[in-house]
């Protein structure tokens, strides 16, 4: 389009004296009178000068370009339409860059590219250390990968050479035509959108698109979007939803641009219509995280029915780099607060989310594209034929659910370890605002726990015994306190306290020791004074019983294993065929006779259930030390009867004939009746002299009665019972049999 320039244009000779009349018209235009307008439609009317010619200067622009060449290559993948995206690949092969984890791996490939230059230049064979120094750098490269940290990965989404939006895309789709502009503004390159074709199935596709080179990352602005660019989004979204193309979205974006002029033109109301618009879409979508995903600007193009992450993504509310500077005042903090972000792929699974993750190969994304843009490709397929079985509500209400469940959480379920560390403890309630009420409660629910646990032969895992006895500890710690400020003695305590700080390493003096047990002294004589005390005492008293219900609990629960092993090997001997026979003989010939209580029975049938019982008893003990159970003592109940009864037998009978003596012998009677009357006499704070009495009488006692003991009958029956009873229980001396009493 040719302009006309701003110099000046002039007449050079004189005006036709032959004017019509039309040509008399006067002109008002540009305040010119009396001129014609004919003449006014030529030329530039100025004051009349010689020697000045018409000219014009033309600008000289380039021939519209039509989209795609005018000879385009009908072969090449995708179509002829494939024309139409300006994205071609790079001219030069990007140049190779190594992260700051990856230099070990750069010394041994560095290793082999030595090897291999040395056996070229010398001709001799190393294929055996080349071999054996890939296997190094394979394994050396795997073991890198699959430990990656939280920070590392964040390293690799960010990688220069990471495939793109458009890499992956052409890589993917038979066909793909790229749409532009939000037809309010202008056409944002950093996000990138259009139609596409997978094995036949038409999607609409878009994404953040990031600059491969420093010149095209200025281009696209870095992969960060203006309102414009969600706006384009947001249109392609209508479009997809009015047509019925599932919508596959891809996130690769530090976040929405946050300049000046993206917030006039409504950068948040954007973000935000986006978000309010894909839950009422009607067709799928699937979101994937290629790179990063940063805050509100990936999330704008993210609200899908399945959110899938390549394996080393990242998707962030913050920069690990902007959390660090926040909370730590360095951006060096950045490793620590991408562990604790929970940002990486397997993290965000656990969260539920991320739905997915796509495999990449050892070395990231960028060390085979066209491998990682065919999983994606499977990914992509395999989410859209689970996604497409469903209908339009229930498409709706599983979107709405997928974000309704994040950060959902329930009450009562136990903590993790690992979770439970990181929590804020729980505050105690000050001491002394407790009701006696409350704490006899939690008491008597701590004592129905354990008393329900010994009947189910289980302990319950809830009970808390050593929260409750610390929380009652310091109640009464408390209530010592408040009774040593009734007392008056509280002061006293203080620099006896000081004193002590001051001699920490040192030992207490006698006169320290001696003030210490004073005011100890004072302090219990007068407790019962206190306004408190029956607070102090109730609550001592609660802890009693907790401690002896924990001391029960813990004895009952080290049983319970030995209990189950008991009861197992006794069913075992009562199930033994002469066992059972005999048992099953004993019952019929009981049913006969007609009576049920033992002490009905004939002597016969006594004896055979007293020798069957027995027999059981010593089937059950071998039973037992046989699987490493150790029995004390294998006096059964029933023999252990009948040596009670013969030793109360010969104590009443030891007894009488001592009785009997003292009867018979008017001195070791008036003896026992001086040391009743001494005893009786100085019964509290009895002298020297009435307690060497009192030794006296009761040593000529019992010499008096060691002589009426030793009668050959009474010493052998003893002897005869204490032999018995030795035998029985495994070594016993006899405790069962008293020594008389002489009152």
């Amino acid at each position: 389009m040719a302009s006309v320039s701003q110099s000046h244009v002039t007449y050079s000779g004189s005006l036709s004296s032959a004017i019509s009349a039309s040509d008399n018209l006067r002109s008002s235009i540009n305040g010119v009178n009396g001129v014609p307008l004919k003449t006014l439609g030529k030329s530039h009317v100025g004051p009349r000068r010689r020697g000045l010619s018409i000219s014009a200067k033309v600008r000289k622009v380039k021939n519209h370009e039509y989209p795609w060449p005018q000879d385009p290559d009908p072969n090449v993948k995708g179509g002829v339409l494939s024309h139409l995206s300006p994205f071609k690949p790079l001219k030069e092969k990007p140049k190779p860059v190594t992260l700051e984890f990856e230099k070990p791996l750069m010394d041994l490939q560095k290793k082999i590219i030595d090897v291999q230059k040395m056996a070229n230049e010398t001709g001799l064979d190393f294929s055996d250390q080349i071999i054996s120094l890939e296997n190094k750098y394979q394994q050396a490269l795997k073991d890198l990968y699959t430990h990656l940290t939280p920070i590392q990965r964040v390293n690799i989404a960010r990688h220069p050479n990471r495939p793109t939006f458009l890499d992956h895309v052409f890589n993917i789709t038979d066909k793909f035509v790229e749409l532009h502009g939000d037809r309010s503004g202008y056409d944002d390159p950093a996000i990138v959108t259009g139609i596409g074709t997978i094995d036949g199935r038409r999607f609409m596709f878009m994404g953040h698109q990031k600059g491969r080179n420093t010149k095209e990352n200025i281009q696209r602005n870095f992969g960060m979007p203006t309102p414009h660019g969600y706006r384009k989004a947001l249109r392609m979204m209508y479009y997809a939803d009015h047509h019925g193309f599932p919508i596959v979205t891809f996130i690769d974006t530090p976040g929405a641009f946050a300049d000046l002029k993206s917030e006039e033109l409504g950068q948040g109301e954007a973000i935000a219509h986006n978000l309010r618009t894909m839950f009422g879409l009607k067709v799928p979508i699937v979101s994937i995280v290629i790179g990063e995903g940063g805050s509100g600007g990936a999330l704008a193009i993210g609200c899908a029915n399945k959110l899938l992450m390549l394996e080393n993504a990242v998707f962030y509310v913050a920069s690990p780099e902007a959390c660090a500077a926040i909370l730590w005042k360095t951006a060096k903090a950045s490793p620590k607060a991408a562990e604790k972000l929970k940002i990486t792929a397997n993290e965000l699974c656990k969260l539920q989310v991320a739905d997915g993750i796509i495999s990449e190969p050892l070395g990231g994304a960028h060390a085979d594209p066209h491998w990682t843009s065919q999983q994606i490709k499977t990914a992509i397929l395999e989410s859209m034929n689970e996604l497409q079985a469903m209908g339009t509500e229930e498409l709706l209400r599983h979107r709405m659910l997928k974000f309704r469940k994040i950060g959902g959480f329930q009450e009562g379920l136990p903590v993790e370890a690992e979770k439970k560390v990181n929590m804020k403890r729980k505050e105690e309630p000050r001491p002394g605002l407790i009701s006696d009420k409350m704490l006899q409660g939690e008491v008597n629910k701590l004592k129905e726990q354990i008393m329900k646990a010994r009947e189910s032969s289980s302990i319950a895992q809830d009970m808390d015994q050593n929260g409750l006895i610390e929380k009652l500890k310091r109640e009464i710690n408390y209530e010592f306190s408040e009774a040593a400020k009734a007392l008056g003695i509280e002061e006293k305590l203080s620099k006896m306290r000081e004193e002590f700080a001051k001699a920490e390493t040192e030992e207490l003096t006698p006169g320290q020791v001696e003030n210490l047990e004073n005011l100890k002294n004072e302090f219990n004589d007068n407790l019962a004074m206190a306004p408190n005390y029956g607070r102090l005492k109730y609550k001592l008293s609660l802890l009693k019983e907790i401690t002896e219900a924990k001391v029960f609990a813990e004895n009952y629960k080290k049983t319970l294993p030995l209990k189950s092993r008991v009861n197992e090997k006794f069913k075992q001997v009562l199930e033994k065929p002469n066992l059972k026979q005999k048992i099953e003989g004993l019952k019929e010939e009981i049913e006969k006779s007609g009576v049920s209580a033992i002490e009905e029975f004939d002597q016969d049938l006594k004896e055979k259930v007293l020798e069957i019982k027995e027999e059981i008893e010593s089937e059950f003990v071998n039973a037992l030390e046989s699987s490493g159970v150790h029995v004390a003592s294998k006096v059964g109940q029933t023999s252990m009867s009948v040596i009670k009864a013969k030793v109360d037998e010969l104590n009443s009978e030891i007894n009488q004939i001592i009785q009997d003596v003292i009867e018979s012998t008017p001195d070791l009677k008036n003896k026992i009746e001086m040391l009743k009357l001494e005893v009786a006499k100085d019964k509290n704070t009895p002298s020297e002299e009435s307690k060497e009495k009192i030794a006296g009488l009761e040593l000529e006692i019992k010499q008096g009665v060691a002589e009426v003991m030793s009668s050959a009958a009474i010493k052998d029956k003893y002897e005869q019972l204490q032999a018995e009873l030795a035998e029985l229980s495994g070594g016993s001396d006899g405790s069962l049999i008293k020594e008389p009493t002489y009152a």
